[in-house]
């Protein structure tokens, strides 16, 4: 354990940034699993509403600095492509 006060809160901030981040982390996975979801259904009302919540949470995590940028653009990339995929196949 830490024992000097500066160190002590240095701890405590680290504590508080690690659940803050565990939950956006949590919150991106849960909106990529939906996306994917949507695909599966081929619902084009679900995919592109789910496609453009999933655009907006990753950007955010990305201003907050829990992703890295490539790392958002790559993974919103895949999603769309497995849309597009999903929704030329359907007509």
């Amino acid at each position: 354990m830490a024992n000097h006060k500066s160190a002590i809160k240095r701890h405590r901030q680290s504590e508080e940034r690690q659940l803050r981040n565990q939950a956006v982390r949590s919150r991106v996975r849960s909106t990529i699993k939906n996306v994917r979801v949507a695909i599966e259904s081929k619902d084009k009302d679900a995919i592109t509403l789910k496609l453009r919540d999933a655009n907006q949470i990753l950007y955010k995590a990305v201003s907050q600095g829990i992703l890295k940028s490539n790392t958002a653009s790559r993974k919103l990339s895949r999603l769309s492509k497995a849309a597009h995929l999903a929704l030329t196949a359907e007509s």
